[in-house]
């Protein structure tokens, strides 16, 4: 294996029994930090030091991710052109900031029979916001409400490169 001493200096190739060894007088761990390299790579270290710092930067990592959010927004299938544009703005920067955006169009009474025209809003709103959003699940009628979900792009959790 490969050694490191506790000061970060290279001791060259030394077999495991030697490195334990040399561990035991310092009083220190010896710690396999890269179990994967040819030959495997160990440092004489204070585990209790190594695990918390370990943590610790597993901290710092967890606290600079942004959680993403399923935010909603509903729309009437017979919206005038000018609330469509607002909602499909409200959309590109619900996406812009890095949210999931569930578009619903909800359907009362006999509206239902305008489930094509609600298709081609959907569509229509999907492409307007093609640039910073991908369609993660396809527009489906689910009761009496056809439903899209759309999702960032780049800077997306592991379900939705899936998609993509």
């Amino acid at each position: 294996m490969r050694l490191i001493d506790s000061d970060s200096s290279q001791l060259g190739v030394v077999a495991t029994a030697e490195a334990l060894r040399l561990a035991r007088e310092k009083d220190l761990d010896l710690v396999e930090i890269s179990p994967h390299g040819n030959p495997p790579v160990c440092k004489i270290m204070d585990f209790g030091k190594f695990k918390y710092a370990q943590n610790k930067k597993d901290r710092e990592s967890h606290k600079k991710r942004k959680a993403q959010h399923l935010k909603e927004v509903k729309l009437k299938p017979k919206i005038d052109p000018h609330d469509f544009l607002t909602k499909s703005k409200l959309v590109e920067r619900m996406v812009g900031e890095g949210d999931k955006v569930k578009v619903m169009i909800v359907f009362r009474g006999r509206e239902i029979m305008y489930a094509e025209h609600a298709q081609k809003l959907l569509d229509k709103l999907a492409q307007g916001v093609s640039e910073h959003a991908f369609i993660e699940k396809p527009a489906k009628l689910e009761g009496k409400s056809l439903i899209m979900i759309l999702s960032p792009k780049g800077k997306t959790s592991l379900s939705a490169k899936e998609g993509d």
